[in-house]
């Protein structure tokens, strides 16, 4: 708060009479951190933290987790409070944009996503590499994967514009490549995806769907699916978000390091 004095604690190497004093940094959310960057050059130690159980890696504004007290916050949002009025697409937004888009928004937004759902008519033989009974993490990491074989343009993480594009494309084709993994494995022909429905309309089709008769749209399932994303959609610094924290600071393109994300969660 303005005009309260920041709080600090200061180390003492034993034995020398070299000490640190560093700032106590208070989150919005959550147990407060100690600010050790320096620690190394003015103490010539560094710190010892498996796992990162009291570690954290870097400052966040898109999701709080408290699992202990079932607390679940994408930027601010209660979660029960999105479940209740959003959908996935308008979370997804959110994330990415920091608050909840407006209908105009919400309808540019969808169309941008649903825009990208097919995939490349030649990945469906990548398909046919696979054992049938592959485990669906395993393709889902090759084909995603091979995705940057064929979308050269959206490739330069540097450049926002082409952020913006590999984010819908990835929201948009992931669904279509696991269901095509499902497919795949029972031996069903593969669903194109359908543009008129919502997203977890859309999804569930691509899975349940046949082309010998008509699928009808349950609504309390399409309900309860997009509710299960909205869930899963951000799960703060897990291991898997690590896993692509530390593969993209490499610099390699978004489609490499969500499939090591996939792998990761596999």
């Amino acid at each position: 708060m303005s005009g309260t004095t920041p709080k600090t604690v200061t180390i003492t190497l034993d034995g020398t009479n070299r000490k640190l004093t560093i700032p106590l940094m208070e989150g919005t959310a959550g147990a407060d951190v100690f600010d050790i960057r320096k620690m190394y050059n003015a103490l010539g130690v560094f710190t010892y933290d498996p796992g990162y159980g009291s570690t954290a890696s870097c400052e966040s504004k898109i999701t709080y987790i408290d699992g202990d007290v079932g607390v679940l916050q994408y930027r601010g949002y209660p979660i029960e409070q999105l479940a209740d009025s959003s959908n996935f697409l308008e979370v997804c937004y959110l994330l990415l944009n920091g608050e909840l888009p407006n209908p105009a928004q919400a309808a540019e937004f969808n169309k941008g996503v649903m825009h990208h759902t097919m995939l490349h008519e030649q990945i469906r033989s990548f398909y046919n590499g696979f054992r049938r009974d592959a485990h669906p993490m395993a393709v889902m990491c090759g084909v995603v994967g091979a995705l940057s074989a064929f979308y050269h343009d959206s490739l330069d993480i540097n450049d926002p514009e082409s952020r913006r594009i590999s984010a819908f494309r990835l929201v948009a084709k992931v669904p279509t490549i696991a269901a095509w993994a499902y497919k795949y494995t029972i031996g069903q022909p593969f669903m194109y995806p359908r543009n008129d429905l919502t997203y977890a309309e859309n999804f569930l089709y691509m899975f349940n769907a046949v082309p010998t008769e008509e699928y009808k749209i349950n609504p309390v399932l399409s309900r309860a699916m997009d509710l299960i994303m909205i869930l899963h959609a951000d799960h703060e610094q897990n291991a898997s978000t690590s896993t692509v924290r530390l593969a993209g600071s490499t610099g390699a393109n978004p489609f490499d390091f969500i499939s090591d994300f996939n792998c990761q969660v596999g």
